[in-house]
């Protein structure tokens, strides 16, 4: 049983875990500079040149193949950033896109998750306090991540709103057959007309 997965085959999850781990390579290439060159570390050179003494001493020995090594590495690091970029980019409302499969005895069912997507919004709109709703399923099908965002009107009384939403999250569990891992729900007030 796949997952809901962005483009490539990696889980939204998965995209921000790398980015943080890429962000924090950068951060700690960026701290590793200023201190070399603030002196703070051993061969740092404090008269504000980037590479210190000894940095450039070993680049100056390793030519011509010191430069062929960093353009190697920036080009690594380019495609690497690149192909980042477009997978997020492209991953952009898969939530609604796959597709949930469920073994049974005479076979497999199959659910679009845009249609559960669909179905969970209609049904939460049903109320007319709720102006908009939006719904993202993303994860494991066993168990996905369900994000809700809704828009109350403004000045609508609230009182059973919560046991709206929760009826109709339950008309989603029997309906899919999968309890989410990980519910969210943002509740605002829409500015626009009551």
């Amino acid at each position: 049983m796949a997952a809901v997965r962005a483009a490539g085959g990696v889980t939204h999850a998965a995209h921000r875990v790398l980015w943080t781990v890429v962000a924090l390579l950068l951060v700690a290439l960026g701290g590793v500079v200023l201190a070399q060159s603030l002196g703070w570390l051993p061969g740092g050179d404090p008269s504000g040149v980037l590479l210190g003494t000894g940095l450039r001493r070993s680049w100056e020995l390793a030519t011509p193949w010191a430069p062929l090594a960093a353009a190697a590495a920036g080009l690594l690091a380019a495609t690497s950033g690149l192909w980042l970029l477009l997978r997020e980019l492209g991953g952009a409302g898969v939530g609604r896109r796959g597709t949930l499969v469920h073994p049974g005895r005479r076979g497999r069912t199959r659910l679009a998750a845009g249609a559960l997507t669909r179905a969970l919004e209609r049904d939460l709109t049903g109320d007319p306090r709720i102006r908009r709703a939006r719904v993202v399923l993303t994860g494991d099908p066993h168990r996905p991540d369900l994000w809700l965002r809704v828009e109350i009107v403004a000045g609508a009384r609230t009182v059973g709103l919560r046991e709206h939403v929760n009826v109709a999250l339950r008309r989603y569990v029997d309906t899919a057959d999968c309890r989410p891992a990980h519910l969210d729900v943002t509740a605002l007030v829409d500015a626009g007309q009551a």
